[in-house]
């Protein structure tokens, strides 16, 4: 692909897609990748598992894309069918992680970290985030990052409202700890 002028447009694109042609389909993989990655490496604990998700995903936009609204932008179409796979693929981890109640959340204390919060470069902070655990993640990135309500977390992954709630507190908090584990090393560094 030297040339971006040879790619088709997006309809043409997915008219190809839909008739099942390979390259409409590879033009289409390639086109959305980088945000599709970008996506995926907020769920996902590894690279390599990002690139799962991703791959199950697109394989889901292929095989379900005559349920697509041309009316809507298909950018917000893929990204919530990568958020979905990605909510499956946690489900299947599921049985390896324990939920909190929201007993417990009551115990941590809430503070305002926003400071810190902007002073962190985006891929220092998606680093931070994928050292929290998968549910806490998943319940992070869900709340924070893609808004949803808890309400709807609990529906999707099948757990309690207080335990949505839970995973949140202790996602921000086990956040808290990394961000002044990462500033002490950042201060350290700077003053060898």
């Amino acid at each position: 692909m030297s040339n971006a002028s040879n790619i088709p447009a997006l309809p043409e694109l997915l008219a190809g897609c839909l008739r099942n042609h390979r390259r409409s389909q590879e033009l289409l993989y390639r086109q959305f990748y980088g945000y599709a990655m970008s996506v995926c490496l907020r769920y996902a604990p590894t690279r390599e598992g990002a690139l799962e998700v991703l791959n199950d995903g697109f394989l889901k936009v292929f095989t379900r894309l005559d349920q697509y609204e041309p009316t809507q932008p298909f950018k917000g179409w893929l990204r919530r069918i990568l958020i979905n796979t990605a909510v499956d693929h946690y489900r299947q981890e599921v049985r390896h992680f324990y939920h909190e109640d929201v007993d417990q959340a009551d115990q941590i204390a809430v503070t305002d970290s926003s400071d810190a919060y902007s002073q962190l470069a985006h891929e220092e902070l998606m680093s931070l985030i994928q050292r929290l655990s998968p549910a806490y993640r998943l319940v992070f990135n869900l709340y924070v990052i893609d808004g949803f309500t808890h309400d709807e977390i609990a529906a999707q992954l099948g757990i309690s409202v207080g335990a949505s709630k839970s995973n949140l507190a202790r996602a921000r908090e086990n956040l808290r700890q990394l961000l002044k584990h990462f500033n002490y090393d950042e201060y350290a560094r700077a003053n060898r």
